[in-house]
């Protein structure tokens, strides 16, 4: 089983300027700060007609159910890796190493008079019997609340 979430994002700006932003690694330092990171990491890297971006992160586990805690312990280690194959798309891959899940997906940026929409689509699958459905959910709600963080980060260093 899988649990799918799609979250948009919209900004008042030009798709190339939200371009800029995803690439600054001060902009990614200020959303796993926001997000409440405990540490991380951003790297880029283009390969032919793809740039690779890594996002690893570790966030505290304290807000979790104590059931989501016995299999994370107290920290989680993020990895998020996103390949751009286009100024406007990008597909997403989201690990916890060592754990027994993942959000498979997509970003995509659309622009429509000088607005534009950021969209994350993702698959989040986490292979544990009987409790498999349930940290999907959790995972999503974190995500939601984790892409609400960045979106508002985004506003603030746009409007700089």
């Amino acid at each position: 089983m899988a649990t799918r979430l799609t979250h948009t994002m919209t900004y008042d700006a030009a798709l190339a300027d939200v371009g800029a932003m995803l690439d600054d690694p001060a902009y990614r330092a200020e959303v796993i700060e926001a997000q409440g990171g405990l540490r991380g990491t951003f790297e880029m890297e283009t390969s032919g007609d793809v740039t690779t971006a890594v996002v690893d992160q570790v966030q505290p586990a304290s807000d979790l159910p104590s059931f989501a805690k016995k299999l994370v312990g107290s920290e989680i280690n993020i990895v998020q890796r996103e390949e751009w194959t286009s100024e406007s798309y990008a597909d997403l891959h989201v690990t916890i190493p060592g754990k027994p899940g993942q959000m498979v997906g997509s970003i995509s940026l659309d622009e429509s008079d000088g607005t534009t929409t950021e969209t994350v689509e993702v698959e989040i699958t986490v292979n544990i019997p009987l409790v498999g459905g349930k940290v999907e959910k959790l995972i999503a709600d974190m995500l939601r609340k984790a892409l609400t963080a960045e979106e508002q980060v985004a506003r603030d260093y746009l409007s700089r």
